[in-house]
């Protein structure tokens, strides 16, 4: 599976913006997607999953109430909903695809636990 991230940019304070990310291959629907992030001098943290399920959506405690985890497992697309931004909220966001039988949300907010990385997309909130 490739990803390919998209979408990020600048934004102001209380902005909205969506990110995007396109994997290819055929067997998308079978993947669990994550977003992270990682902001300058910091490690790289989770900021929402989607199961293969397509109903089962995780976030972190940071976001939560603000952002946004989808999927169109017609177009192989994995999107990140980001309203209320927050000028904390600035990073380069990354998407992953995880194959596992594992159900835990848990399991799939820890970066080791993906099989495969997108390259990342900017986010800057900023006024």
């Amino acid at each position: 599976v490739q990803l390919q991230a998209s979408g990020g940019g600048l934004v102001q304070p209380g902005g909205s913006l969506r990110v995007s990310c396109a994997a290819s291959g055929r067997t998308f629907e079978t993947y669990h997607m994550g977003w992270f992030r990682q902001a300058p001098g910091k490690e790289r943290e989770f900021v929402a999953y989607i199961g293969s399920n397509t109903r089962t959506t995780s976030y972190a405690g940071s976001v939560k109430g603000r952002f946004t985890i989808s999927r169109d497992n017609t177009q192989n697309t994995v999107y990140l909903l980001m309203n209320s931004l927050k000028p904390e909220d600035t990073a380069v966001y990354y998407c992953a695809a995880a194959w596992s039988t594992y159900t835990s949300t848990y399991y799939y907010s820890l970066p080791r636990n993906y099989d495969y990385w997108g390259q990342g997309t900017l986010v800057t909130v900023s006024s």
